[in-house]
């Protein structure tokens, strides 16, 4: 039997919510300890002594200490043997992991600066700086909307796998933060095949951007 894991993090982390899922999902045995970086800050020494970067999420099991979201995402699932989360074959699992590091580099560069004006007020310096990032992000999202177009159910073909949580949360952040968008009706269909899965109901269907 496997032991119980932690994952600590604030669930309004959008990399937290994409273990919290991911965890859901491989249906593991995990305490949340929602506090950090929240009530609890992130520069104790009792969290440095896990992760020196000071960010949240982390993953604490019997093997020792996880940081990255992302690692932490592929670690749940080869834990719980999930291969359609992130298939065996070389090209099929590059091409999942091509999608979840395009989430987590290019689009959340794009929505960084106009997510925390707009939903964190907490303005830039240079205003011009919102503008261009709300015309990236939109950029971003009318190329995952052309994406799902051609696969008319999820970001790599016909199944779900880890790329869709993170993704899916990042169209949840898109369509709840105060902003001129485009229409996206194949993005809003994704949403809704996402918010079915009863693993992600509790935290794609959030008010949380």
């Amino acid at each position: 039997m496997e032991s119980m894991i932690k994952i600590l993090g604030r669930t309004t982390s959008i990399n937290v919510r994409k273990v919290l899922w991911t965890a859901a999902e491989t249906e593991a045995d995990f305490v949340h300890e929602n506090e950090w970086a929240g009530m609890r800050p992130t520069s104790d020494a009792a969290f440095l002594a896990l992760n020196p970067n000071g960010l949240v999420p982390v993953l604490v099991a019997d093997e020792g200490v996880l940081w990255e979201s992302n690692t932490i995402c592929r670690y749940l699932a080869a834990r719980a043997n999930r291969h359609d989360l992130l298939p065996v074959s070389p090209f099929a699992r590059a091409d999942v992991e091509k999608w979840m590091d395009w989430q987590a580099t290019d689009l959340n560069a794009a929505w960084r600066p106009a997510f925390m004006a707009l939903v964190r007020q907490r303005p830039p310096a240079d205003g011009s700086d919102v503008i261009r990032s709300v015309d990236a992000w939109n950029a971003m999202m009318l190329l995952l909307e052309r994406r799902l177009m051609t696969t008319d159910a999820f970001v790599t073909g016909d199944n779900f796998t880890l790329a869709d949580i993170g993704l899916g949360l990042s169209v949840q952040r898109w369509l709840l933060t105060p902003m001129a968008r485009p229409d996206t009706p194949a993005l809003l269909a994704y949403r809704e095949r996402l918010q079915a899965r009863p693993a992600a109901r509790a935290w794609i269907a959030l008010d949380i951007p």
